[in-house]
Formats: structure tokens, sequence, C-alpha cells
């Protein structure tokens, strides 16, 4: 466990940006026995009844040095921003890669992929360890409308969501269009696309923006892309995994130049 008491604001800001807080039992349980995963602190109500998981996801915790504080309810709630589900329960752990999107920049001309609305944990694990092994940036990732790195998550990724660079904000709409309003293209993928992926060039840095597994992408999110494209499919099967189009974005630069 790090010790941040005489850490400056920006030295404590740029820390907890890095932060990534997983809640309940279970997950935090599972978390705890991962030894890839950095646990910095583990916060317990104090009305939790002695005994039972509690206990033992507490001396998993003294076993490897983290800090344990005790809170309210109501205090863990607000730690949590899920007082239904964190079952009195929750762990912050280090993640090198995880950033706000403000760190971004169109100028760099990288390509990047965000998700709305995946919810399936495998589909986002999957998703994470396939760009971090592809040349993309990285992934973007908003807290709101998609599943949570949690245990789950990490398992699906192999363990690579704690390396690959991850780039948050809130939630989709309002952090896709901050990055558009700075210079970013945004590009959605959908079946009624007007042009082939593979006749899409960018010029400026590039984010592509996947849906919901069922859904696809909201109507928001299609009248703020700049271009819709769609990747050709035979046999009239409509659509594909969004970790296996992500796939197909991730490591698109490898098979064609992507700048003119």
């Amino acid at each position: 466990m790090k010790d941040n008491t005489y850490m400056s604001y920006a030295e404590k800001k740029a820390l907890f940006d890095r932060m990534l807080t997983l809640y309940g039992r279970k997950p935090v349980h599972e978390a705890l026995l991962l030894p890839e995963i950095s646990p910095y602190r583990l916060h317990l109500a104090e009305s939790n009844k002695l005994g039972g998981i509690v206990q033992t996801i507490s001396e998993l915790a003294k076993t490897r040095g983290v800090e344990i504080q005790y809170h309210s309810r109501q205090a863990l709630s607000r730690i949590s921003k899920n007082s239904k589900q964190d079952q009195g329960v929750v762990l912050d752990i280090e993640a090198p890669g995880y950033q706000p999107i403000d760190v971004l920049s169109p100028a760099q001309n990288q390509e990047f992929i965000a998700l709305e609305n995946v919810t399936n944990p495998q589909n986002v694990g999957m998703t994470i360890r396939t760009v971090g092994a592809s040349p993309c940036a990285g992934l973007i990732l908003p807290k709101k409308g998609n599943a949570n790195i949690d245990a789950l998550v990490i398992k699906a990724s192999a363990g690579t969501a704690l390396k690959v660079p991850i780039y948050h904000c809130s939630e989709a709409i309002s952090g896709l269009k901050r990055l558009k309003d700075s210079g970013f293209t945004i590009v959605g993928l959908s079946s009624y696309g007007e042009k082939p992926l593979n006749e899409f060039k960018p010029s400026t840095g590039t984010i592509f923006v996947l849906g919901n597994e069922t859904k696809g992408l909201s109507k928001e999110m299609l009248s703020l892309c700049d271009v819709l494209v769609q990747i050709p499919l035979n046999h009239d099967v409509e659509s594909l995994n969004v970790s296996i189009t992500a796939g197909i974005l991730a490591f698109r630069s490898i098979f064609q130049t992507p700048y003119s």
C-alpha cells in the first residue's frame, strides 16, 4: 500500500484517476485472490456482521497489506455509487492504464475503440484483451451503461484489464461529444452504414463506436457519429459479436494503410 499523505493535490488526483472501484462481496473476494491485481484500499460498512465471507475478505486484505477503512452505510454508498449492490464491501485497485479521456488528443492521428451499452462482462473483457494486443491506441469505456470492470471482466481479459490503455468518462454521449468537439472523428459501426469499413480512410484521430449486443448503437449515438460504416457480411448473417467486431477494427491497420 502506498502512503499518499505527502502527495500534492495533482499527484493524488492522478492516482485516483487510475483507480478502479469494485463492489460486492463475491467480486471483491475474487479480486483479492487474483495475484495480478494490485489492491489499494478496502472499504467496509460498519454494519457488516462478523464472520463469513466478510471476515475472509478482511483476512485476505490484511495478508496482502491492504489498508482497511470502515464507514457508515451512507458514506460507503458514496464510494461505491451503488448502494443497492455493494453489499457493504468496496475495493479500490490500481490500474496504471486506466485514465480519463481528457488526456486524449486527435493530433496524434490514433485510432480508438469505444463501447456504448455493452453489458456482457465476457464481451467487455475480451474486447479489452483484443485492443491491448493490437496496434489500436486504446479502449474508451464509459462508466455508465457498460459492464463494470470487475473480477469477471478481468478474468475474461486474461488479466490485461489492468494493463491495457483504457480511457474512462461518466457516460458515452457526453464523453464522445467532448472528444468530437476537440477534433476526433466519431465513426459508428452499423449494418446501415453508408460505406464499407475498407473504404473508410480517416485523416485525423478516430474513434470507432460499438453498441449494445442486441440493440446496437443508440439513436443519440447514431446522430453524434460523423460517419457510419459497415462490415459486409455474407450468408444473411445480420451481425457479429461485439468482441469479434472489435478485433477486426483493432487490427485493421496491419492490413491497410490507415491514413492517406
